[in-house]
């Protein structure tokens, strides 16, 4: 019995840091949703089998690597395809807009006053006046941009992720598509072809795939 015990979790423990490393480095920062659940599924069937030493070893080893294969192409699947990332991952949030709260994407988010508080505190920020721009990241993290920091009191917006038009981001600076396609058109870009494009100081950056 004891033997078995011994055995499975030091399997279990390199089984994990291989499938860790192949699930990519993502995994080991701060957890997302997706990261989160499968963290929990996996510490979930380990401790089962390590507890049901009597059942045989593959009953805990199909799952694990059916969690890891799913998590593969779901992160495969999400790189290839922006709506389905945006479902699976999320999208962050821009709370504060030049230091003004975004109340109606705090609801939507359920993110209350209190949370965006004690994210500033965390950050030794004393008052939501130093803010210019705050970013709910899709891990529930803030991101933060104080006003009186000279490199940082410009967010610049992400306007096309990898070839996909950013419009909530479009709506922050009063444009639209039809705007932005003409600034790609005269630069001689297309659409498809830019891996990166953000916003800043009233111009337009633009990062090809190639």
């Amino acid at each position: 019995m004891i033997f078995k015990i011994i055995f499975r979790t030091t399997f279990f423990y390199f089984f994990i840091v291989f499938c860790y490393k192949l699930m990519g480095k993502k995994e080991v920062g701060k957890l997302d949703i997706n990261d989160f659940i499968v963290s929990m599924l996996i510490s979930q069937i380990i401790a089962l089998s390590i507890e049901s030493y009597k059942e045989p070893f593959y009953f805990a080893l199909i799952p694990l690597v059916l969690v890891c294969i799913f998590q593969i192409v779901l992160s495969y699947l999400t790189l290839k395809n922006n709506n389905l990332r945006k479902i699976f991952d999320g999208k962050e949030s821009v709370i504060i807009n030049k230091g003004i709260i975004n109340f109606k994407e705090m609801i939507k988010q359920r993110y209350t006053l209190s949370d965006l508080l004690f994210q500033l505190r965390d950050k030794d920020i004393r008052t939501i006046d130093e803010v210019d721009y705050a970013i709910l990241e899709t891990n529930g993290s803030l991101s933060v941009f104080k006003k009186d920091d000279k490199n940082n009191n410009i967010f610049p917006l992400p306007l096309i992720l990898d070839g996909n038009i950013e419009e909530s981001n479009l709506k922050l600076i009063n444009k639209n598509n039809n705007w932005l396609l003409r600034i790609i058109d005269n630069n001689n870009l297309k659409l498809n072809d830019i891996f990166y494009s953000f916003y800043k100081d009233n111009k337009v950056y633009f990062i090809r795939k190639n």
